[in-house]
């Protein structure tokens, strides 16, 4: 159910907004891994789920695009 409230209010966001959202989870991924290589990231799960997010954000940047 979180998945889905989470694609919900991306689909709810502006072309401008979703590029923001973009932005910030790369760089927030960029951090993760820059932690784990230092060993300073007690949970490694959040890497996969920051990847998915900015999967899921670049789709519907792409459905709008097209639509």
């Amino acid at each position: 159910m979180k998945r889905n409230a989470y694609l919900e209010e991306l689909r709810n966001k502006t072309y401008e907004e979703l590029k923001n959202e973009l932005v910030s989870a790369k760089k927030e991924l960029f951090n993760l891994r820059f932690q784990n290589a230092t060993n300073q990231l007690s949970n490694t799960a959040r890497i996969r789920e920051v990847r998915k997010n900015i999967a899921r954000i670049q789709t519907i940047i792409t459905q709008k695009a097209n639509s």
